[in-house]
């Protein structure tokens, strides 16, 4: 019965890594770029309580006994499917249609991130030149890893993103001129759901992932070039119904392996009282 205990306990302690999953996927439904996560389990070890033995005329026996010790959390799973088109006024706004990634700098020298989540802005940098930053203030990278760099008397809600990355300018006619030959450009990973998750709409590269591979440059990779969407935002690819759906369904197993404790605490009362 004590076994009992505690295989119901592995199950309660899953669960509820369930539960704070799911929660942390309605929590950002609204988060644009972000992608969700789905909890994964596997059973715990099994104790044989009875070998393959033979019968009394030495006939074989060939069956076993053996219980299960509970379960465990396995993976934390991330679904990397596409999040709906979302209007946004923001000229310097991008979403990406495809598997591509947006890199861009962080903080730190020497560190980029990986996101969907196009939300950037034309800042100024040093000389009065525009470059493209995330919400946050981090350099958006582009050809060669370097920052996307607009030089000249320009104004940033004239400028124009193309499908395929690259920056235009309108000029004196009004007709769109590449600039100084600047483009986004977007990332894929042979295994996209290797990435490390920084935060909640970012991610860096691991062994598990790959190397990142640009789609300008795939050398050789067979991968479909992601296409980008001025003016719109990649919402959260989060299903409420969905997750509300799993929220019970974890809410009843948890509330199950509670009332298997329940059950071997009044079976063990039980058992202490027979001698009265």
């Amino acid at each position: 019965m004590v076994r009992s205990l505690w295989s119901a306990a592995t199950g309660m302690n899953a669960q509820q890594t369930n539960v704070d999953t799911i929660s942390n996927n309605l929590a950002n439904v609204n988060t644009t770029g972000y992608k969700a996560q789905g909890a994964q389990f596997k059973s715990l070890l099994y104790q044989e309580l009875q070998t393959i033995t033979t019968t009394a005329n030495g006939a074989p026996k060939p069956t076993t006994s053996q219980v299960g010790l509970g379960v465990r959390t396995s993976t934390i799973n991330q679904y990397f499917s596409q999040g709906s088109y979302q209007e946004n006024a923001n000229p310097a706004a991008l979403a990406i249609g495809g598997d591509g990634f947006f890199k861009y700098q962080g903080a730190t020298d020497g560190e980029v991130f990986y996101t969907r989540n196009g939300n950037f802005t034309w800042a100024l940098d040093q000389g009065n030149a525009l470059v493209l930053t995330t919400a946050e203030g981090n350099k958006v990278l582009g050809l060669n890893d370097q920052p996307i760099l607009v030089n000249g008397n320009f104004v940033a809600s004239r400028i124009t993103i193309g499908g395929d990355g690259k920056i235009y300018y309108p000029d004196a006619q009004g007709v769109p001129q590449q600039v100084n030959g600047q483009q986004i450009v977007l990332w894929q990973f042979p295994n996209r759901e290797g990435l490390q998750r920084v935060g909640s709409v970012a991610w860096q590269e691991t062994a598990a992932s790959g190397a990142a591979i640009n789609e300008t440059q795939p050398n050789g990779a067979n991968i479909k070039v992601s296409e980008l969407v001025q003016g719109y935002l990649e919402g959260s690819n989060v299903n409420v119904a969905t997750e509300m759906v799993n929220l019970i369904v974890a809410q009843r197993a948890y509330e199950m392996n509670s009332t298997a404790i329940q059950t071997t605490d009044e079976m063990m009362q039980t058992a202490n009282s027979l001698k009265r």
